[in-house]
């Protein structure tokens, strides 16, 4: 999908309130990968993405904005937390593991379109082994059984629900090991060995989808698979580095826990500036993949990480705290908004709840004021609001009850914040 970056910032402002100035620079960032596929190879070559940092408090759309655009673009993406690294040789999780988690996000996304692609070649041996299953479960359990009977009801879905034993394919558990990534045995001799398999109980349609996902990974080519999504990770990529302020020391800052911190940035800055990373579906070049970073800055600032890794980001973007028009917009003109969350999660037990402008409006500064108050959680602060405003109603809700209309009004709102109300007030007086 080649949109425009006009066109990406409409999709991003149905789901995102504000920050036009991130939206956009995350919009030509995408572009210009596209506008780079484009070129001849000798000048791609040259062309390096031009990787953002962005910075503004918790909770106001900046995981929300990567998040949103990997999407858009159906882009391998993953988010990691700077803080989960350490420095090589110390105990924790190593640099290059963000790469290996993409490249398996790549994999997966390949392997599920080419399992769609094969779908209705695998459909009718499925159903054959599922038919298989189902007659040989119910022998078992010396039940009358007509094969042409049980083809049909399968067909019609009336099984979906039956208990049935299955043989399938035996995967170990990956082990952790300490300081490295994750190891599965089972992968270390893939191919050389005969897949063990193990008799399981389980629905027909679990059965029918782990059935299928074997059938087409029977099928699939796995060396296309790898290759292929080793080039969207090198091509297309996408990496949101979380938290990137954690393991930036105090300016001026010489202790120890300060050293580390640089210690972790020396080890990002040779992934983001472009390497090669081994991984077991073949080496991945860094080179071209998108980094996205983000962080609140309270005490350190951007300028104080390492100059080469600053280099390294050269698109730096300030979001804006959220205002009480920010709350209400995200309440009522956000695609699948808080209210319409509320509101669906409800019906499920017979409660039709109702949301009036004016609830709405005194919502919105509530969750400004707790903002403003209290430690700022951005949009996050919504969910803590209608927690607390709901808490009786989801509390008394049941399916067993009729179907009950449910309005919350300005007045409901208030009495349900009154003691937070008067702590608001107080705090005019306080010097």
């Amino acid at each position: 999908m080649n949109l425009s970056p006009r066109q990406i910032v409409e999709e991003l402002d149905k789901y995102i309130i504000g920050q036009n100035k991130a939206k956009r620079a995350v919009a030509i960032a995408l572009r210009n990968r596209y506008r780079r596929s484009r070129l001849p190879k000798e000048l791609r070559e040259e062309i390096t993405p031009k990787n953002i940092i962005m910075r503004g408090p918790t909770g106001v759309g900046k995981t929300e904005i990567a998040r949103r655009l990997a999407k858009l673009v159906k882009a391998p993406f993953i988010k990691i937390e700077a803080t989960k690294y350490t420095e090589v040789g110390y105990v924790g999780r190593d640099v290059e593991s963000m790469i290996r988690d993409l490249v398996e996000v790549a994999v997966r996304m390949v392997k599920d379109e080419k399992s769609h692609e094969i779908e209705s070649k695998v459909k009718p041996i499925v159903e054959n082994k599922l038919i298989d299953a189902i007659c040989e479960t119910r022998r078992a359990s010396d039940i009358q059984v007509d094969k042409t009977v049980v083809s049909e009801e399968l067909k019609e879905g009336k099984l979906e629900n039956e208990q049935i034993d299955v043989l399938v394919i035996d995967n170990p558990k990956p082990m952790l090991a300490i300081g490295g990534p994750e190891i599965n045995i089972g992968s270390v001799f893939d191919g050389l060995l005969p897949q063990k398999r193990k008799k399981r109980r389980m629905s027909v349609a679990r059965a029918r989808e782990i059935l299928t996902s074997e059938e087409c990974d029977r099928i699939i080519d796995k060396d296309n698979v790898y290759s292929e999504a080793i080039r969207r990770t090198e091509e297309e990529g996408i990496i949101f580095i979380d938290e990137i302020d954690k393991i930036i020391g105090k300016a001026g800052g010489s202790n120890n826990q300060d050293v580390s911190r640089e210690g972790v940035q020396r080890d990002i800055l040779p992934i983001v500036e472009g390497s090669t990373v081994a991984t077991k579906y073949g080496n991945v070049k860094t080179d071209f993949i998108l980094f996205i970073a983000s962080g609140a800055f309270h005490v350190s600032n951007i300028e104080d990480m390492i100059p080469e890794l600053q280099g390294r980001f050269p698109i730096r973007v300030d979001l804006d705290s959220l205002t009480k028009d920010d709350f209400k917009r995200i309440l009522k003109e956000t695609k699948n908004s808080v209210c319409l969350q509320y509101k669906s999660i409800l019906k499920v037990d017979n409660i039709d709840l109702n949301f009036t402008d004016d609830a709405i409006d005194e919502i919105a500064e509530i969750s400004a004021q707790e903002n403003e108050t209290s430690e700022n959680i951005g949009a996050r602060r919504l969910h803590t609001v209608m927690e607390t405003l709901l808490e009786d109603i989801s509390f008394n809700a049941s399916d067993e009850l009729p179907m009950t209309e449910v309005k919350i009004d300005r007045a409901y709102v208030q009495n349900a914040f009154k003691d937070s109300k008067r702590k608001f007030d107080l705090k005019k007086y306080i010097l």
